[in-house]
C-alpha cells in the first residue's frame, strides 16, 4: 500500500459453508494507521461477512487481531486480541470455519473465537443464505484503526507490504438456487470443538483477549441475547 492506494483480491470462486485459510506475513516495523485483512463477504446490500482484520501500530507495539461477524447487514459482534507471537516474523496461518451451526477462527490451528447459530431458537442472525467470496486487502483507515485513530500513517515509510501464500478454500460452492440448501447438507456437521480445542480457546481468550462486545458496558452497545448462550 502506498499513500491511499490499497489493494484487494477476492476469489473466483463463490461458496456457501467451508473452510477457507491463508498464510499472512503482517507489514513490518511502523503499520500505523493501516489494516490488513482476510475475510469473507456477500455482494449487496444486507449482506453477510466473517471478519479477520489486523490494525497496524507504531513500532515496538502490538497488532490488534480484530474478529467479527455480520448478518443481513449488522455486524457489532467484535472480539479483539493481542497476538501471542510476532506477525510480522515469517508467516502464520488464519483460518475461518464456517458450518450452518458454528463460525469458528483460527490462529495456526488454535480456535481463538465461536459465535454459533442461535437464529432459529433465539432469533440472532446468522449468515446461513447468501454466498460468499473470500477476500485479502490492505488499506488506510488513520482516523480509527490505532490507538482510535491518535497515531496517524507515516507515508514517508510506504510501502506498507503485507505477504499472502497458500490461499486454501476447501468450501461448497454456490452460484444461487438450490445449493444453499445442498451445502447446508453437505457441511451440516455440528460435532463442535474437542475438549483440548475449548481448552486452547479459553487460555486465548484468558489471556490475550482485549475487547469483547458481551463484556462493553461503556459503549452504546446493547449485547445480544447470545452473548447469554454458550459459543462452543
Amino acid at each position: 500500500m502506498c499513500g491511499w492506494l490499497g489493494s484487494m483480491i477476492r476469489s473466483k470462486r463463490q461458496f456457501i459453508y467451508g473452510t477457507v485459510s491463508t498464510m499472512i506475513q503482517l507489514v513490518k516495523g511502523d503499520s500505523a494507521g493501516t489494516v490488513t485483512t482476510y475475510y469473507t463477504s456477500s455482494v449487496g446490500d444486507d449482506h453477510d461477512e466473517i471478519d479477520f482484520e489486523f490494525l497496524g501500530n507504531e513500532t515496538g507495539q502490538p497488532y490488534t487481531l480484530h474478529t467479527n461477524v455480520y448478518a443481513a447487514g449488522v455486524g457489532d459482534k467484535e472480539m479483539q486480541f493481542r497476538p501471542w507471537f510476532d506477525p510480522t516474523d515469517g508467516y502464520h496461518n488464519y483460518t475461518i470455519s464456517w458450518t450452518p451451526c458454528t463460525i469458528v477462527w483460527y490462529v495456526d490451528g488454535t480456535p481463538i473465537r465461536a459465535f454459533r447459530n442461535y437464529e432459529h431458537t433465539h432469533g440472532v442472525a446468522f449468515p446461513t443464505s447468501r454466498p460468499m467470496y473470500a477476500y485479502s486487502s490492505i488499506w488506510a483507515a488513520e482516523d480509527w484503526a490505532t490507538q482510535g485513530g491518535r497515531v496517524r500513517a507515516d507515508w514517508t515509510r510506504a510501502p506498507f507490504v503485507a505477504s499472502y501464500r497458500g490461499i486454501d478454500l476447501d468450501v461448497c460452492e454456490c452460484y444461487g438456487g438450490d445449493c444453499v440448501y445442498t451445502c447446508a447438507g453437505a457441511f451440516g456437521g455440528c460435532g463442535g470443538l474437542t475438549g483440548e480445542q475449548r481448552g486452547k480457546m479459553r487460555w486465548v481468550q484468558h489471556n490475550y483477549r482485549i475487547y469483547d462486545y458481551c463484556a462493553d458496558r461503556e459503549g452504546s452497545k446493547v449485547p445480544g441475547i447470545e452473548c447469554t448462550l454458550p459459543q462452543y
